[in-house]
């Protein structure tokens, strides 16, 4: 067992408890939800006995307290992806929303009839249908980069041949939630700002398992969200270039997000809370941080090891047992900690039902890439999915079971 586990209630209850059969759980699904550690859960809890109180609006010191907190995890958050400035971090309630707020405000006022706006055919519904409302609105196109159906990688002949002076936007994931391919989105970047287009990034599965560098990737945009990243549920992040969040109009309005007010006048205020429309969700915004700072202490070196020598362990495992296959590369080295497979005439929903019979959780069905499983002709599949806090133990067990299920399904080879 590794050392990290001790950190999570959730694994800590299971652990004391691992000689009783029916008390294990194997949690393969980090992809869906990460765990939270106990260092987050007290930071919420903290938060809420002494400075519960509405940020940003009081005068008095307990407001004044919970404003520093939720500022100082905005700092938190911008040191964490090197932002130049903690005003370029816009809190959210997802990365679903933050592309949403994209897509309403720059991509409502950017694109027009005859534009295009190219995206990968691997994205997360989150990354696609915010652009094609887009274009369905303005009368623009989507473009699709379609990527090799044996290794999950888009060739650069795609890029090359779609990205062109009639691109406005880029949206590309970083790491597929179905493949787990890291796209080259630096490149892609250095090619979107050459026709003059912009860059955005979803970073939902990437930002929690390796270091991201906005600088240094020259995205214009980037969304993640908390909860896979060890954070509270209900809150996201996104990040932009000041020059284009402050060029952009709000996407909701009402309390805090304004300057001035008058009857027929409304001045909006700096950012980010231009952005912020409400009460905000300080708490989580606490949490937030104390994950990131519990992650940084972890280290994405190690992280990124063990990570990879888990699906090593897995993947040449599978590789063992017959009528499995692999959605996307077989390469262990071109994932990102996620493994997609089908097993031959066990439908993905009772490959996941059987192994919960064995206290195994993993994820199955389309994984909200509907247009990916019909590209490469799977409309559902299996996904198990592994994070730092996992084990060899786990994924040896997980092995064991999965080379069981076709004999569970009433196969007799």
């Amino acid at each position: 067992m590794n050392k990290y586990r001790k950190d999570f209630p959730f694994f800590k209850a299971i652990d004391e408890h691992s000689s009783k059969e029916n008390e294990q759980l194997v949690y393969f699904d980090t992809s869906a939800t990460a765990q939270r550690p106990f260092l987050v859960l007290d930071a919420m809890k903290h938060f809420y006995a002494t400075a519960n109180a509405n940020p940003l609006r009081g005068l008095y010191d307990l407001s004044e307290r919970a404003t520093q907190a939720y500022e100082h995890s905005r700092d938190t958050i911008a040191q964490f992806i090197n932002a130049k400035e903690s005003c370029q971090i816009i809190f959210t309630r997802n990365a679903s929303e933050s592309l949403n707020l994209i897509a309403y405000t720059y991509g409502m006022a950017n694109v027009n009839a005859g534009d295009e706006i190219v995206i990968t055919g691997m994205e997360h519904h989150s990354n696609m249908l915010p652009w094609r409302m887009v274009c369905e609105a303005k009368g623009a196109k989507i473009v699709y980069l379609e990527c090799d159906k044996e290794s999950g990688i888009i060739p650069d002949s795609e890029y090359q041949s779609k990205i062109t002076n009639k691109t406005k936007i880029v949206a590309m994931t970083h790491v597929s939630n179905v493949l787990g391919t890291e796209n080259p989105v630096k490149k892609v970047a250095a090619m979107a700002h050459k026709v003059g287009a912009v860059m955005v990034v979803d970073g939902a599965q990437s930002v929690p398992h390796m270091k991201v560098d906005v600088q240094d990737l020259d995205c214009d945009f980037l969304a993640f969200s908390g909860h896979k990243l060890c954070g509270p549920m209900g809150i996201g992040v996104l990040y932009g270039k000041k020059e284009l969040l402050e060029a952009m109009p709000p996407f909701l309005r009402g309390g805090e997000m304004i300057e001035y007010v008058t009857r027929d006048k409304v001045t909006y205020a700096e950012l980010p809370h231009k952005f912020e429309a409400g009460t905000v969700s300080a708490g989580d915004a606490v949490g937030l941080a104390a994950a990131v700072r519990y992650i940084q202490s972890v280290g994405f070196d190690f992280i990124e090891e063990h990570e990879r020598n888990l699906t090593i362990r897995m993947m040449e495992g599978m590789k063992k047992i017959p009528h499995i296959h692999f959605v996307g590369s077989d390469d262990p080295l071109k994932r990102h900690g996620i493994v997609t497979f089908t097993i031959d005439g066990v439908h993905p929903h009772d490959i996941a039902t059987l192994l919960s019979d064995e206290h195994i959780a993993i994820r199955a069905g389309h994984h909200c890439a509907q247009p990916l499983g019909q590209y490469l002709g799977i409309q559902s599949s299996a996904r198990a999915s592994l994070y730092f806090y996992n084990t060899e133990e786990e994924v040896d067990y997980f092995l064991e079971k999965i080379a069981k299920i076709r004999e569970w399904s009433g196969y007799k080879d």
